[in-house]
């Protein structure tokens, strides 16, 4: 699994002296860690060598041996920590679709996938991008409700549009009732309506443009009346 995605933080590699994330970090006899400055220090101003986590003595003083591999867990965490969003932003929120095979605290997910019928968080749906048993699964963006997605009467994912009949289609449709039918992709058909929708959306505020400027002319005109009766009472 990608090293972006562990389940883990900084968080658990903390040294029980400073309170921060270990740096340069070694391990006790007892298998504690912690900072090589803050356990040195600690020694250095303690009569007995005592681990300042399980209270164990030790005597005489143990030699320190840098722990390299919490080390190089420690560095990529703090690389991973810059490159991705924090854990937190994952958690799922209200309106948003959580994941599938999450078991504790759900996670957002990322993708629904129209063959397995799930959703999956960025962790989880891993497998379909690494796996070749997962090539063939037909992912789309999170939704709530799958079935929607899914050919009512093929079971298969909606992937093509059909503008003889204004229809979401999946590909058994246009190899059977579709057949000979003006297709073109969901993304093609999702352009064509927004265009149209903006066509539409022009024509209306021109209208109401042309609306406005007669009102407003019929506002003058109406004021030029009053005016002229003032005048002629007066």
């Amino acid at each position: 699994m990608a090293e972006a995605h562990l389940l883990i933080s900084e968080e658990e590699f903390t040294c029980s002296v400073c309170l921060d994330t270990l740096t340069d970090p070694v391990s006790t006899p007892c298998g504690h860690s912690f900072c090589l400055k803050c356990l040195k220090g600690f020694w250095d101003h303690s009569q007995v060598c005592i681990c300042p986590q399980c209270r164990r003595t030790y005597v005489p003083r143990p030699e320190l041996q840098r722990n390299t591999l919490l080390n190089e867990v420690i560095k990529k965490l703090k690389k991973n920590s810059l490159d991705s969003p924090p854990l937190s932003q994952n958690y799922v929120r209200p309106g948003d679709v959580q994941c599938d095979a999450c078991t504790e605290r759900k996670f957002r997910a990322v993708k629904s996938c129209l063959t397995c019928m799930a959703s999956f968080c960025q962790v989880h749906l891993q497998p379909h991008y690494e796996g070749a048993a997962w090539k063939d699964h037909k992912l789309t963006d999170p939704g709530g409700n799958l079935k929607d997605k899914l050919c009512a009467k093929h079971q298969k994912g909606l992937e093509v549009f059909c503008q003889t009949n204004n229809l979401c289609i999946c590909t058994i449709c246009v190899a059977t009732e579709h057949r000979g039918h003006h297709i073109v992709e969901l993304k093609t058909a999702r352009e064509e309506k927004q265009n149209e929708l903006g066509r539409t959306l022009s024509e209306i505020q021109n209208r109401i443009g042309v609306r406005e400027k007669k009102v407003e002319e019929t506002r003058k005109v109406v004021e030029q009346i009053k005016v002229s009766a003032i005048k002629k009472t007066f």
